[in-house]
């Protein structure tokens, strides 16, 4: 049986990869815990998400549970997950990370302390949809090619803290390979005033923010005559957590080092 701890474990992702484990026969609840100060630590984990049977107590930080597990699921926040990681490094502590906004330097340390200390599954949406999408956008672009015009529409609930999103971010970098360019060179990710004609090599994305929307994602290939589009929907967070539940009990006992969800979905050779 897989140990689970849980980061952020009263937020609404943390409620919903709790309520996942116990769904699932390989993987139990072993701790679960929110930063120092917040009003659900000292509460049972299970009574927090309405399941009323883990009997864990939300601890303060990872400190108290980390001996606890054999992997840490965390979709906190940038400067947080750096902070896990560090933890996770000095026991080995594999991770599963789906937190979004992670700076290049941060995303260059948690490569560097992975790959010397713990697995880590790294993903900017863990959704199997979201995956079978990223695969879906890179062979289309590939095919395409540079006469059609790629652009990114994001849209999320009106608390979500970075922009775009991590999801939309990973679909334009895979729409750049496929069209080998440089994402970093060729990204747009805003247009304001009178900016010009479009370019030919620039991968454009938008972004909304409102209600209480899960996540949606539409690609547009745009060419002459006709547009081509290929999105996901998501309309609950059940999808994310099974994909870090799934995530979670297929990286203990792996290498260190980085991983993503096309290694645990076995999508690499598609």
């Amino acid at each position: 049986m897989v140990q689970v701890l849980v980061a952020g474990a009263a937020g609404r992702m943390g409620q919903q990869i709790i309520k996942t484990i116990q769904t699932m026969p390989k993987l139990s609840l072993a701790g679960a815990f929110e930063a120092e100060g917040h009003a659900a630590i000292g509460k049972d984990a299970g009574e927090v998400c309405g399941l009323g049977r883990p009997r864990i107590p939300i601890s303060a930080g990872l400190a108290p549970v980390l001996a606890q597990g054999d992997v840490l699921i965390d979709f906190t926040f940038h400067k947080a997950s750096i902070e896990f990681a560090r933890l996770a490094a000095g026991r080995g502590l594999a991770m599963v990370v789906g937190t979004t906004g992670l700076s290049g330097e941060e995303e260059a340390e948690l490569q560097q302390l992975a790959n010397k200390a713990f697995p880590c599954v790294h993903a900017a949406n863990m959704a199997v949809g979201v995956n079978v999408l990223f695969k879906l956008v890179e062979k289309t672009a590939r095919i395409l090619g540079d006469a059609y015009d790629v652009e990114i529409v994001e849209a999320h609930h009106r608390m979500k803290k970075d922009a775009p999103s991590g999801t939309a971010i990973t679909l334009g970098k895979m729409a750049a390979a496929g069209l080998d360019r440089n994402f970093d060179e060729v990204a747009v990710k805003e247009r304001n005033g009178i900016i010009g004609a479009r370019t030919n090599q620039e991968i454009g994305i938008q972004s909304i923010r409102g209600g209480d929307i899960v996540g949606e994602h539409t690609v547009y290939f745009a060419g002459t005559g006709e547009r081509l589009e290929i999105g996901h929907r998501a309309t609950s967070r059940d999808n994310f957590a099974r994909g870090a539940a799934l995530a979670a009990a297929w990286v203990v006992g792996k290498a260190n080092g980085m991983y993503t969800m096309f290694d645990v979905l076995n999508l690499n050779d598609l």
